[in-house]
């Protein structure tokens, strides 16, 4: 019977030839939940239109925004695309568009949301043959590709939008977080380009029991925070003792910028993902908007361009336009 209704939600959907879709940006880790907590941003993120073509296979005919390879075996969406289309062999393939407004290497989620976009598009051309947490293995072969990890952390937030929580990047177990409704974020994007795969590889393979012990502490203070509304908890929590002390040094100022943002009023500030983008999370946007503001006096006292972004925690992720 499942099949049988596979079958006709596909027959029902082969007159659907084209989609538009909004993937949003997110931030990783969130100072404490190295490769594991997330939460998606609202307002920024990329635009994928997906077309069905009359020849099999899949092709890129138009990418703004960067320079991304049209090669589809090279472009982080029609890998992950590839990944949901083997498992159907369809007499018609697919042709994308891509609008790049997350900037690959900004640290918020670029290839999650190239890949997340693919395949929500592809899935719902087809016939919503998966439901939304089987997605999550398809995005992650593009999200792979791309950072030479596995790890779903900006995949989860973006696809389910809110906070999410990776129990295992293995079996790919996530949970949705509740979290306080007046959270805001504020993004300060300097444009400089941090690959993940070089981020990631700066990192120590181990590290000493103390700082293990820190760590998890705040890790599950954060949960307790976003569950019971405490503010006060949230902003004790967010901190980092194992990743920011060695990416950090590939930000500039980023200690001043972060200085800055906590004596502005935010609740916490770290690394977006793995930089250069940095983060901070508020209580109100009045709150968000005031630290924006302080932090772009100290940035533009550099050669850098830069970009600041002032949001509300998106709850719904990637969604049709």
């Amino acid at each position: 019977m499942v099949f049988l209704g596979i079958l006709l939600e596909l027959e029902k959907n082969k007159f659907m030839n084209k989609i538009k879709i909004f993937c949003p940006a997110s931030v990783a880790n969130v100072s404490c939940g190295f490769d594991v907590l997330g939460f998606c941003i609202d307002g920024i993120g990329d635009e994928i239109v997906i077309k069905k073509t009359t020849h099999k296979g899949l092709s890129i005919s138009k990418i703004t925004g960067a320079k991304l390879p049209f090669d589809p075996k090279k472009n982080v969406a029609t890998i992950a695309a590839s990944a949901i289309l083997k498992n159907f062999n369809l007499d018609y393939g697919f042709d994308f568009e891509i609008k790049k407004n997350i900037k690959p290497g900004s640290g918020i989620g670029s290839s999650a949301a190239s890949a997340v976009g693919a395949v929500y598009g592809i899935n719902k051309l087809i016939g919503n043959p998966f439901k939304r947490n089987e997605l999550i293995k398809f995005a992650l072969e593009g999200e792979k590709f791309a950072s030479k990890a596995e790890h779903a952390d900006n995949i989860a937030p973006a696809l389910f939008g809110g906070f999410t929580l990776v129990r295992s990047n293995k079996t790919l177990d996530v949970i949705k977080l509740p979290y306080p409704k007046m959270l805001y974020v504020t993004i300060l994007h300097p444009e400089i380009e941090l690959k993940t795969a070089h981020a990631r590889s700066i990192l120590k393979k181990s590290i000493p029991l103390n700082d293990f012990v820190r760590q998890s502490g705040n890790l599950a203070a954060l949960i307790s925070g976003l569950y019971t509304n405490n503010y006060n908890l949230i902003s004790r929590s967010l901190k980092d003792y194992v990743i920011e002390p060695h990416r950090s040094k590939l930000i500039p100022e980023f200690n001043l910028l972060k200085k800055i943002a906590l004596s502005s009023g935010a609740l916490g500030s770290g690394i977006s993902g793995s930089g250069p983008s940095i983060f901070a999370l508020s209580k109100g946007s009045k709150i968000a908007k005031n630290v924006g503001k302080e932090m772009k006096k100290i940035i533009s006292k550099l050669p850098i361009k830069h970009n600041v972004y002032i949001s509300k925690i998106n709850q719904n992720g990637v969604k049709i336009i």
